[in-house]
């Protein structure tokens, strides 16, 4: 089979961070095999423990986890925890006050716990990952919050788990994956406004360079995996405002761009840019089978509803769209040919791509990706196809202009640049 954008990507303007090989990775689904995991490896664990989330929640679930970290502290573990501070706001008090006494090194990542923080710039930049790593030996990158699958922050409780993914990881990556949990909990701790881009904490010399090298060059591109990185070769790929400011959107881009057979992605909150729309209608143009599954059971509608003013141009063009309706998605996965896959935090919408902190795993392995294939057509077979108009018009025409311009001024205000 022919590598995933070959030519491209040899055009490409640097590797970041690069495939690497030697991994082992495992697919989790959800909270109620990813949770079990965690304690594991807390339980394990006799060095250190960084942990990084968007939600930290307070009910029985994510308790249970704040007291393995606790357990971890009192045997004379370094425990590190980030959450953001937009994100898990209903619950910093009460891990705050769960920490207290103890060792955990508990960070908020732009606290929002004044009224006059809602007018600083860069709130809207919000820390989206999902992390987790025990002595630099197993770490944990996805989609899923520290909360019960349950559990709905804005509906309350349902009766199936929402759909989510993880995947646990062993291998070179680990260390990859460590520099990025340590750096942003560096940040938050030292309750600096740094940019993303000094993350790396290099010279000034070298900072200015690479910033330079970033206005000149352009966005850095994933380099396709060599072919003797054996037995699994994986990604861990960054999103951030500056020296990786398109490199999830990127990676999902050359992929399809590359795509022979089939596109499968799974995402809630779907508004992609250009670059996106434009390869997805080329790969069905060219005869790939391009599968989306969409959100069918509403958190937030406008997201939905954003959605819904692409459904018209993707049908199209000859674009399958799915709606998940059993339990509320919040899967950001994909597979391309039976052997790219990826999983993470990021969306593909202007939120993920261009402002928040993202954090994803491309994997290029096709036991793994048969693995995430199979889960995604469960999910599919229960789900809804939308027909095949998706609305036409002149409603349909203006829900779309409405909803780029909201896309717009969101990113204006977020103080993102560059076309989307």
């Amino acid at each position: 089979m022919r590598r995933l954008g070959t030519k491209r990507r040899r055009r490409n303007h640097g590797v970041d961070p690069g495939f690497v090989g030697g991994n082992q990775v495992e697919l989790l689904r959800g909270g109620d095999q990813l949770f079990p995991c965690m304690h594991a490896a807390i339980a394990r664990a006799h060095r250190e423990i960084w942990l990084a989330t968007y939600i930290f929640h307070h009910d029985q679930t994510s308790l249970a986890l704040a007291d393995a970290l606790l357990a971890a502290d009192r045997r004379g573990v370094r425990v590190r925890l980030v959450v953001d501070g937009f994100g898990s706001g209903a619950s910093i008090r009460a891990l705050q006050e769960r920490f207290a006494g103890s060792g955990v090194a508990f960070a908020v990542f732009r606290p929002m716990d004044r009224w006059w923080r809602w007018f600083q710039p860069g709130q809207l930049r919000r820390l989206h990952q999902k992390l987790c790593v025990v002595d630099g030996e197993q770490a944990f990158v996805g989609g899923i919050n520290v909360i019960d699958d349950r559990l709905d922050l804005h509906h309350g409780r349902t009766e199936l788990p929402r759909l989510d993914f993880a995947v646990q990881l062993s291998g070179g990556l680990v260390d990859l994956v460590a520099q990025s949990v340590r750096s942003i909990w560096s940040r938050a701790w030292l309750g600096r406004d740094f940019d993303d881009a000094l993350l790396d904490y290099v010279p000034l010399r070298r900072r200015f360079g690479l910033w330079l090298n970033q206005l000149w060059r352009g966005p850095q591109r994933l380099a396709e995996p060599p072919a003797r990185l054996q037995p699994v070769s994986a990604a861990f790929v960054l999103r951030d405002n500056l020296r990786r400011r398109r490199t999830i959107e990127h990676a999902y881009t050359d992929a399809i761009r590359g795509a022979r057979a089939s596109v499968d992605i799974v995402c809630p909150y779907f508004y992609p840019g250009q670059r996106i729309r434009q390869a997805l209608r080329q790969a069905a143009g060219r005869g790939v089978r391009v599968r989306l599954l969409l959100q069918g059971k509403l958190d937030y509608r406008l997201a939905g509803w954003a959605a819904e003013a692409l459904y018209a141009d993707l049908l199209g063009h000859g674009v399958e769209i799915y709606e998940y309706t059993p339990a509320f998605l919040h899967a950001k996965v994909a597979v391309v040919d039976g052997q790219w896959a990826t999983v993470g935090s990021s969306n593909i919408d202007p939120l993920s791509l261009l402002v928040n902190l993202e954090a994803n795993v491309v994997v290029e392995d096709a036991g793994f990706a048969n693995r995430l294939a199979a889960e995604i057509e469960t999910a599919i077979a229960v789900s809804s196809r939308v027909g095949e108009h998706g609305g036409t018009g002149l409603r349909a025409m203006l829900h779309r202009a409405v909803v780029a311009w909201f896309a717009y001024v969101f990113l204006r205000v977020a103080g993102a640049a560059g076309r989307y």
